[in-house]
């Protein structure tokens, strides 16, 4: 994948070469602006690499039907986009064939059969325009179980639990877990306690890889993946202990 830029002047990704193998996950983590969603557009072919090629079983991803590319592949994004419908009509939009019984149990495997049990008219509740009355962690589960049904072969999450709060995050990565069983990935991700169950990691930094390996392997060798990783601790520490002590001053 070398190199691409949305002004042929300006390359964002330069150089950029790493292999998947099936079942894997890979995370890719940079700061802002490094390149992360790039790669994903030019995965989906949104957009094409101005030269380089990317490869799919042997085969350049131009010679391959875009249809059938992207049926293969399922995205979910940092604010997963709902249809004003009912909840059960969101989540087999991928599979509309699905029965009943296939879109409770995809729920129920993600976690979000118990909350949507809660709703008036549970599986048939309907989704207001902008997803305005259910919450941010609640839609992500929701986009979770039809990404499940869905059953991609190569599954994208891109910056998928940014704008969930910490502890929602824990419900989260429980399904997580469970979308990402026996399946190939990659995960971009601003919170780094996500990507700590990915295989291997690629950091980006101005288009460039600066660093590849191991959760484990990068922390030891303390360059800018630590970096990040350190600091973001840090944070999430911080945004604990205010909402704990907030929590005290309520009693």
């Amino acid at each position: 994948m070398s190199p691409f830029g949305y002004d042929p002047k300006i390359p964002v990704v330069k150089n950029v070469s790493f292999t998947l193998e099936a079942n894997k996950k890979l995370a890719i983590v940079g700061q802002t602006g490094a390149g992360k969603s790039t790669i994903i557009n030019l995965l989906a072919r949104f957009y094409d690499p101005l030269n380089g090629r990317i490869v799919v079983n042997g085969y350049d991803i131009k010679d391959i039907r875009i249809s059938s590319l992207r049926r293969h592949m399922s995205i979910v994004l940092q604010d997963s986009f709902l249809f004003p419908m009912s909840i059960k009509d969101n989540i087999r939009f991928g599979k509309p064939e699905a029965s009943d019984e296939e879109v409770v149990e995809a729920a129920k495997a993600v976690g979000a059969h118990e909350f949507i049990m809660k709703l008036s008219g549970g599986y048939d509740y309907i989704i207001q325009e902008g997803s305005s009355n259910i919450s941010i962690g609640q839609r992500q589960l929701i986009s979770f179980a039809r990404t499940l049904l869905m059953n991609p072969k190569l599954l994208i999450l891109d910056e998928a639990t940014s704008s969930i709060d910490p502890y929602t995050e824990l419900v989260v990565q429980n399904a997580l877990k469970k979308l990402l069983e026996n399946r190939l990935a990659i995960i971009i991700a601003h919170r780094l306690s996500t990507i700590r169950l990915c295989d291997d990691i690629v950091v980006l930094d101005q288009g460039s890889i600066v660093e590849k390996g191991t959760h484990l392997g990068l922390m030891k060798k303390g360059g800018m993946y630590s970096s990040f990783y350190k600091m973001q601790f840090r944070e999430e520490e911080g945004f604990e202990k205010t909402s704990v002590a907030s929590k005290l001053r309520t009693h």
